[in-house]
């Protein structure tokens, strides 16, 4: 199912007000520790560029495929395909092995068996035919909050940085490049077809600027490391 998905960049002092608002009407995830949790997020393009060039295009419909950790943990890994169409977005994702996620990060790719999921087959065969390859990290701290009406999920992301040192993907000590201006942040507002007006309401401030741009378009953007041809 597609679903709304907005993002806005503003001064932490902004953000902080109005999570402070929200945390009054929507519940903390229940998955977060203490309200928290860090993401890790590695992602791929081809040999062009295509999912960079695509973002900063406004193409429609696209997709991009990640690999995605928490807590610089291994114990759950995920692979993900996002796609865009008509400002709304959808993700798809499955489990994915130690194994195969070492593969890939060797360079190498991974051999298709039987009980592979779909979407490993699909990212498997991007690999062979689109020189797909892992290009960037990209991690933040999330604070996320839901609401069940209307399956609304608003997330606060902070220190949203960069590396392209992809073999570093879960090593705690990777380093990064900052992506956002000192005391600037990241909100993104999802739900399925209609935001409460209760809850528009708490965010309602001229301060807000809307992004159309991606998490991994700004590290690709600002990585002094990656080439975009």
């Amino acid at each position: 199912m597609f679903r709304h998905e907005f993002k806005y960049i503003s001064p932490e002092s902004i953000l902080t007000l109005i999570q402070s608002r929200v945390k009054v009407i929507l519940q903390a995830d229940s998955h977060a520790v203490n309200g928290i949790y860090a993401i890790r997020s590695l992602y791929f393009d081809d040999m062009y560029s295509s999912c960079y060039k695509e973002n900063e295009d406004g193409t429609d419909p696209r997709e991009k495929f990640r690999i995605r950790i928490y807590n610089c943990s291994l114990d759950r890994i995920s692979l993900e395909l996002k796609q865009k169409e008509s400002s709304k977005t959808h993700k798809i994702s499955c489990p994915l092995s130690k194994e195969v996620l070492f593969t890939i990060m060797e360079g190498k790719i991974p051999a298709i068996k039987d009980e592979s999921p779909y979407l490993l087959k699909k990212l498997i065969a991007r690999m062979h035919f689109s020189m797909m390859r892992p290009v960037c990290i990209v991690a933040y701290e999330r604070t996320p909050f839901i609401y069940k009406t209307g399956n609304v999920r608003i997330t606060f992301d902070r220190n949203i940085r960069s590396s392209s040192n992809v073999e570093d993907f879960y090593n705690p000590d990777c380093a990064f490049r900052p992506v956002l201006d000192s005391g600037t942040n990241m909100m993104e507002v999802k739900y399925d077809e209609l935001l409460p007006d209760h809850i528009a309401n708490v965010m309602e401030t001229s301060l807000l600027k809307q992004s159309s741009f991606s998490k991994y378009y700004l590290c690709r953007k600002y990585n002094t490391r990656s080439t975009i041809l």
